[in-house]
């Protein structure tokens, strides 16, 4: 995906990146070694051959002059956060981090080093599977979700902090980071940002039943899959993980929004029964914000065409109109 978030280097400095992390015995000759890997949104990553034979992920931070979303600042810190966590607290598989650096000596941004999983990505793979192959790995996801989930914060909101008492305080601030992005970049939301915000603030009671910081990935979309004969190997891109409520994880999303896909073998795996009626509130809430960052967001990558911000506008309507349903 094309977005000028991504921040590409010439082969030079891939080299000494490689050098730094690895030793000059393991940088290759010739310029055939290291491809850019397309598929993400956010970040630029290179697949590198080392000398050994061995392959790597070279994974590069935003330069500084481009502006982000607020909720985006520090991205790369909190993936490695994210990783270190998982590693040490549960048994779901993610790639192992080689080396990073935070310097800005090679280049203007961070950028690390980790391990390159040999596997297909999911996302690519979903028009090819039967309905039960996609219902055996959605299963599958909300189970490996579910363990994540075990992981309990001392805060709310980001993994490093500062953080916050309460579920509502944290949350309201992401959203209200978000609108204040938009009304920055003037988006048309096709409503009144006011609106927006007060059906938030009709709505906040509902969070004050989560009491307890729990780690969210929030970013395990398909494209965040990694699978090699039928079963995951690997979650990748965990640069959007914080303490919150696991209600808002993405494979919930499909239970109020169809468009986000079906849920029904997700939960299944994950384990959860019926959702309340604050609980279906706080999901609502939950596809709110998460549209509202896909609406603005188009503002700030110039992404080619109108596309993305096409559909998530009508997502966006979807949404807000779920808050007049009982």
């Amino acid at each position: 995906m094309e977005s000028i978030t991504k921040n590409r280097q010439p082969l030079a400095v891939l080299r000494a990146m490689t050098e730094r992390a690895y030793g000059a015995g393991e940088v290759p000759d010739g310029d055939d070694w290291c491809a850019e890997l397309g598929h993400g949104w956010f970040n630029v990553a290179y697949r590198i051959r080392l000398r050994s034979g061995r392959q790597a992920v070279l994974k590069i931070a935003p330069p500084p002059h481009v502006e982000v979303m607020t909720y985006e600042h520090g991205a790369m810190a909190t993936e490695l956060a994210a990783l270190r966590l998982i590693r040490a607290a549960t048994g779901v598989p993610v790639p192992t981090v080689d080396f990073a650096d935070r310097s800005h000596e090679l280049c203007d941004a961070d950028w690390f080093c980790m391990e390159y999983i040999d596997a297909d990505n999911l996302g690519m793979l979903r028009d090819k599977h039967s309905r039960q192959e996609r219902a055996a790995y959605d299963e599958a996801l909300g189970a490996l979700n579910r363990e994540l989930n075990t992981i309990r914060g001392t805060h709310f909101g980001p993994l490093a902090g500062p953080g916050f008492a309460t579920w509502r305080s944290a949350f309201t601030d992401m959203v209200e980071g978000v609108l204040r992005d938009g009304e920055r970049r003037s988006v048309d939301l096709g409503h009144d940002y006011a609106a927006v915000r007060a059906v938030i603030a009709a709505h906040a009671d509902t969070l004050d039943e989560v009491t307890e910081p729990r780690f969210v990935e929030w970013d395990m979309w398909d494209n965040n899959v990694m699978v090699r004969d039928g079963r995951i190997v690997a979650i990748i891109d965990h640069e959007r993980a914080f303490f919150g409520d696991p209600l808002i994880e993405a494979g919930f999303t499909g239970s109020e929004v169809p468009a986000y896909g079906d849920s029904t073998a997700f939960i299944r795996g994950y384990g959860r029964g019926p959702a309340t009626e604050n609980e279906r509130v706080r999901r609502r809430l939950y596809c709110l914000y998460l549209v509202l960052i896909m609406t603005i967001e188009t503002a700030y990558r110039n992404f080619p065409g109108t596309e993305n911000y096409d559909w998530a506008r009508g997502r966006l309507d979807e949404t807000l109109a779920l808050f007049d349903r009982p």
